[in-house]
């Protein structure tokens, strides 16, 4: 059985603690293994001593449904304390925000993907604590894809942004607690940092696994099975192909009106064997976002063996047969996003201009992986030394 971080701050609460200010950042999926929520939890357990929260993109109760769509400050009904959001017109929190509180408690639910800005949100507010002189408290959770696999290429410099600020894969393998070793103390931000770890929780297991219910951290994001194509279909947010957005399954079904099921098929089988998965065709018509109204075909990823699937270069192989058979028609999604003019998009999601060339160019996809493989492995020499499990 689990026990999550909240649960093992509840059961032993730090006599240090004791009389300090906290504040705390979550959002809806912030919950014990009962479904009660920690903002709740704490003010109950640290009574009087819970001053101020904050939320992440997507607002407090995940409500908001794409990228560059802000929540506003405001008051939360159920404690009567400011809430805070840090994805409006700032997502860097400021010292008027960290003024009222001593320490900051941080309890989100990552769902182990480069790209997904709470951990960047994290980022900012251990760059702030070091600033101002705060102590933080990381209250871990599993990475519903699992602990144990890594996969991808290192994004790099030129691509910078607030969907990857650090030199990490696009799968990183590690828990939020791990991760906020990992940015904070090889990346140089120097926070008073801690981590409350979890009980229970083993590298190899995925959701599923863990007996957890599951609450939706971000609104597509709506069941283990999203999780666990997410790292690759993610890049369909680059493109005007619908990632299924507008639907009941977001990124787990992708698709256009100007696809040809047969031929994306053909197209992936002389480049590459896709393991671990099955590609259903099917026609689906989004209610909103892309092509809202328009019959779209295209496929739902069903995932048939988790431990050999690789939603990353599986959807990178998808992309190249897109972009090849269907050029007059397939389109790279234009600036702005997440608050970038400038640069491309799918650029700054796949972390580096030389895997979409490559794509471009028809190269293999397995010599692309190749290409990578070293600086992969570095990466994984890296997160071990930030394991916490295991």
């Amino acid at each position: 059985m689990i026990s999550l971080g909240i649960e093992q701050l509840l059961s032993s609460p730090p006599q240090w603690l004791s009389g300090y200010k906290l504040g705390l950042l979550c959002n809806q999926a912030s919950t014990n293994g009962k479904l009660h929520h920690s903002r709740d939890l704490i003010n109950n357990t640290f009574q009087g001593q819970l001053t101020c929260l904050f939320s992440p993109q997507h607002g407090f109760f995940s409500e908001k449904q794409d990228n560059m769509i802000e929540s506003g400050h405001t008051l939360d009904s159920g404690t009567g304390l400011p809430l805070y959001s840090l994805y409006s017109k700032q997502r860097r929190p400021n010292k008027e925000m960290f003024d009222l509180f001593d320490v900051l408690l941080i309890d989100l639910f990552d769902v182990g993907t480069r790209v997904y800005t709470f951990l960047y949100t994290m980022a900012y507010c251990l760059e702030a604590a070091a600033e101002y002189g705060k102590k933080v408290l990381v209250l871990d959770r599993p990475n519903p894809v699992g602990g144990k696999l890594v996969e991808g290429n290192i994004i790099q410099q030129e691509c910078f942004s607030f969907v990857g600020l650090y030199p990490i894969p696009m799968r990183h393998g590690l828990t939020f607690g791990e991760l906020a070793l990992l940015i904070n103390n090889h990346f140089g931000i120097g926070a008073d940092l801690e981590i409350i770890y979890m009980e229970g929780w083993q590298r190899e297991m995925l959701y599923t696994e863990t007996g957890l219910p599951w609450v939706f951290p971000s609104p597509n994001m709506v069941s283990p099975a999203t999780s666990l194509v997410y790292p690759g279909q993610v890049i369909w947010e680059g493109t005007n192909i619908s990632e299924g957005r507008g639907t009941c399954l977001p990124f787990e079904i992708f698709g256009a009106p100007f696809f040809n099921c047969d031929e994306i098929l053909d197209k992936i089988q002389v480049n590459i064997d896709l393991d671990g998965c099955f590609l259903r065709p099917l026609t689906f018509e989004p209610t909103s976002n892309k092509w809202a109204g328009q019959a779209c075909h295209g496929f739902q990823i069903h995932v048939t063996d988790p431990a050999v699937f690789r939603p990353y270069l599986t959807s990178l192989a998808l992309l190249q047969a897109v972009i090849h058979l269907y050029p007059e028609t397939f389109q790279y999604k234009e600036p702005p996003y997440e608050y970038e003019y400038e640069r491309l998009p799918m650029d700054l999601i796949l972390g580096d201009r030389n895997v979409r060339k490559a794509l471009e160019h028809d190269e293999s996809i397995n010599k692309m992986e190749e290409s990578w493989q070293n600086d992969l492995d570095d990466f994984d020499k890296l997160r071990q030394e930030v394991f916490l499990y295991n």
